[in-house]
């Protein structure tokens, strides 16, 4: 048995999704609607042609409002209207490379976009949890051996990095100065909204197209029959299938809205010490699922910097949420194999997410 979400507690929830336009929104969406909550979303026309939100027909399972995060006033009346009980910030500019390009745009996003969130929440109160979802590359990456714990210093080597390890201290600002439970209905400054934020690893999973990110490269060029290129074949990061987290920001926000100030904080949602694996050995292993003679070369050229070794430790999530991971990478892997096969051949991609997430969390 898998992790088990609680339906009882999911059916009929209102819950407000920022980002729910992009690939983890879509299926965070998707798990929703299967338990019967009421979602409305908040976020940009989809990044990429193909998306996941439309290849599913996300807009038809949720109400979807198409606007920018970084206007404060359209986000403010959007959450007012919606009166959700939960609220799960994903809305981001969330690609390293990308960063590069477009450095004040990034920040803007990822940093006034937290902000103008939790304005909006100071203003609704029938929210009473939140979380604000960042990245793992918010820590100080020294390449350590060892996965980083949620209180290690926060920092950032591109403005992707920093933009959310600006977040996050804006998170615990705000968490401190206006929803702090020991000063709860003692002032005008209380709120009795619970405040998280969580951390995940490089999230894969099948419907994901974002540019410059590996397992989108890779399934371009299977699709085109056309040999993979990959930049870094030695960087080592925490793979983890996108169900994997979202079952974690699930549990979370249950006990956030139960018990509150117990779970306020951030948390780790990683894989496995054993999955933290080099680029070169997650292509090897998806050109072998694939098979019909898949093949990689390695890009000599230079490219802008990144971390080499990245690792979480998640033994608060698995100590204090009983959260832990459920499929080993290969097991991703396969999925997403099995998942493209069915894009290709055209098949019903909404019932294959779901298909997935039923062997992952037994909702049937």
């Amino acid at each position: 048995m898998g992790i088990v979400l609680n339906k009882k507690f999911w059916k009929n929830r209102r819950v407000f999704i920022t980002g729910h336009t992009g690939f983890k929104g879509s299926w965070l969406c998707l798990c929703l609607n299967m338990l019967g909550s009421k979602v409305t979303g908040y976020a940009l026309e989809p990044p990429t042609k193909p998306s996941l939100y439309q290849l599913c027909g996300i807009n038809k399972l949720v109400q979807s409002i198409i606007a920018d995060i970084r206007n404060g006033d359209k986000l403010n009346k959007a959450i007012a209207d919606a009166k959700p009980e939960i609220v799960i910030h994903m809305a981001a500019q969330p690609l390293v490379r990308e960063s590069y390009k477009s450095p004040v745009e990034t920040y803007a996003i990822n940093i006034m976009g937290t902000v103008n969130l939790f304005e909006a929440v100071r203003r609704t109160s029938t929210v009473k949890a939140v979380i604000n979802v960042t990245t793992d590359k918010c820590y100080e990456n020294k390449e350590w051996l060892w996965g980083y714990r949620e209180n290690e210093p926060l920092g950032g080597d591109d403005p992707y990095s920093s933009s959310k390890s600006c977040s996050e201290l804006i998170t615990a600002a705000y968490r401190n100065s206006f929803f702090n439970h020991q000063r709860f209905n003692a002032s005008m400054l209380s709120h009795s909204a619970a405040i998280a934020s969580a951390r995940a690893g490089n999230v894969i999973g099948g419907g994901d197209w974002a540019t410059d990110r590996l397992i989108p490269d890779c399934v371009r060029a299977l699709l085109k029959d056309q040999k993979i290129v990959i930049r870094n074949p030695k960087a080592i990061r925490p793979w983890q299938h996108v169900i994997e987290p979202l079952s974690g920001y699930m549990l979370l926000a249950e006990k956030l809205y139960t018990e509150g100030p117990k779970f306020t904080g951030a948390w780790n949602f990683g894989p496995d010490d054993a999955d933290a694996k080099p680029v070169e050995w997650v292509v090897k292993r998806l050109c072998k699922k694939w098979g019909r003679n898949a093949a990689y070369t390695v890009d000599k050229g230079r490219h802008p910097h990144e971390a080499h070794y990245l690792k979480l430790d998640c033994s608060k999530a698995k100590n204090e949420l009983g959260w832990k991971p459920q499929w080993d990478i290969e097991k991703a892997i396969d999925s997403i194999v099995d998942w493209t096969r069915i894009y290709e051949q055209k098949g019903d991609l909404r019932h294959a997410c779901c298909e997935q997430m039923n062997a992952y969390t037994g909702l049937r």
